[in-house]
């Protein structure tokens, strides 16, 4: 059963600020993840949501004068129409202030009482990061947060404590078995750094004197969890952890998609309270860089914040999603300007593959009075491609299309049905005219995951064997600037 079922996470970004083009990344690798299972026969569930619990969340609540709740409903809004902005095919959106996600966190709660302990928490802490960091680095940063421009706290208090030093052998031989696969390499080398170097037991709750916004600790009204470790616990909530059938027949997860600065969460204290409540590790967990605007992080006071509204309302969403996923490094950090969108939507979806488009359904038009004929079937090596999804290699795997698509234009300069039609070799024109179709609808085909309004225009002209009238650029260039 399990093999005909497929799960694929996004983590579930903090709402204390506005989601921008950067956050469409993580959306678009796990939306073609998804799209690509499904194309495969299997039944998907496809989650994402928002964070909305933790001391920051309060903070922003009352810097606004808004109750919390109320706050948290507001931000949720900004954050769940993001995905069908971009044409994300999520079958779940789970809010952790959700009443079974807080139930189903208690529960978790209770299944690792055995493992965790009370005691005295003494250190730093960054409320914007929601985190607690080390004394060598609070020392290494002068004693602020780089990321918040905000000090550190002293914090002196009892809370909740996860055994997590029991589990590092256990995940290091996940991660070194293959059982518990992490990509690239340079995130998995760093997990297992981590790991290796010791793990110390962590601070899982805060006093709710201090913070009321959060999951209340079972049997102790003083204390609510931790945000971070409480968030971890959606990707089994939304599936009805423990009882629920989707929960049996979808997890462990496929592929659970995350940012690199959240590594270690997911890396290291998620897979050891799995460990822990005796469930299976993910599969694979792949980790994607960042994407800056003009090789800059997306800051509001640097003024270069871009909502990805911006650039569907002026090219629609598949420019966006082919930008996105071919331009941005799959295992490193992206970079957008307009200039850069704005050349590869002219030279790549206009020139490349808009021009074989057009090409093909007019010379049709023009020389058959739109009769295709017999197409063959489908030719190339689409291994490489396959590979390139498996490894969450995005980019190569549009990598892949495209040099099927700057073949096909090859081919056309070649065999120039133009002077074939002159020649009135009516049999051989047919022949030639039938296999840029077909290439055209294996290009369809492979793109759909990618482009999916794309891929389905393209089928839709060609796969009738009739084409009809075809007019106006199938990716019309545009002046960004103009």
């Amino acid at each position: 059963m399990k093999g005909k079922n497929y799960y694929v996470t996004t983590s579930i970004p903090y709402i204390n600020g506005e989601p921008h083009i950067g956050h469409t990344y993580e959306l678009l690798t796990a939306d073609v993840l998804a799209r690509y299972a499904r194309k495969q026969g299997k039944k998907v569930i496809l989650s994402t949501g928002t964070d909305e619990h933790g001391g920051k969340i309060q903070e922003k609540a009352e810097e606004l004068g808004k109750p919390v709740k109320e706050y948290a409903d507001m931000m949720s809004i900004k954050w769940r129409e993001l995905g069908p902005l971009v044409n994300m095919s999520n079958d779940r959106f789970i809010r952790t202030t959700d009443a079974g996600h807080e139930q189903r966190a208690t529960l978790i709660w209770k299944a690792l009482q055995k493992n965790l302990y009370k005691g005295q928490y003494q250190g730093w802490y960054c409320t914007g990061c929601e985190a607690y960091v080390s004394e060598a680095t609070a020392k290494e940063n002068n004693g602020t947060c780089p990321r918040h421009n905000r000090p550190y706290e002293k914090l002196q208090e009892e809370n909740y404590f996860f055994r997590l030093s029991d589990y590092a052998g256990r995940i290091i031989e996940a991660i070194e078995s293959g059982v518990f696969r992490i990509i690239p390499d340079s995130r998995k080398n760093e997990a297992l750094h981590i790991l290796k170097e010791g793990l110390e037991d962590i601070s899982i709750s805060r006093p709710k004197e201090k913070i009321s916004w959060g999951v209340p600790v079972p049997g102790d009204e003083k204390q609510v969890m931790y945000v971070w470790f409480e968030a971890l616990m959606n990707y089994i909530t939304v599936l009805g952890y423990p009882e629920h059938q989707d929960f049996k027949n979808f997890w462990p997860a496929d592929v659970q998609v995350i940012g690199k600065d959240i590594t270690r969460f997911h890396a290291i204290i998620w897979p050891a309270m799995l460990l822990e409540l005796e469930i299976d590790l993910p599969k694979t967990l792949y980790v994607h860089g960042f994407v800056n605007i003009d090789s800059q992080k997306v800051s509001k006071s640097l003024g270069n914040v871009i909502h990805p509204k911006d650039v569907i309302d002026r090219h629609g969403v598949d420019a966006l999603r082919y930008y996105m996923l071919r331009h941005t490094p799959s295992y490193d950090d992206g970079d957008f300007t307009w200039e850069k969108f704005e050349n590869a939507y002219n030279n790549e979806l206009a020139n490349d593959l808009g021009n074989s488009v057009q090409r093909t359904a007019a010379m049709i038009v023009k020389y058959q009075n739109g009769v295709i004929g017999d197409i063959p079937a489908f030719e190339h090596d689409t291994a490489p491609y396959h590979q390139a999804l498996a490894d969450c290699r995005f980019d190569q795997a549009l990598e892949e299309i495209w040099r099927q698509i700057r073949g096909l234009s090859q081919y056309i300069d070649e065999q120039k049905p133009w002077m074939i039609a002159k020649e009135k070799d009516s049999e051989h024109l047919a022949g030639v005219l039938a296999y840029m179709c077909s290439c055209l609808l294996e290009v369809a085909d492979l793109l759909e995951p990618f482009l999916p309004e794309t891929a389905k225009k393209i089928t839709k002209i060609f796969e009738s064997g009739v084409v009809k009238q075809y007019e106006g650029a199938f990716f019309p260039k545009t002046d960004i600037n103009g």
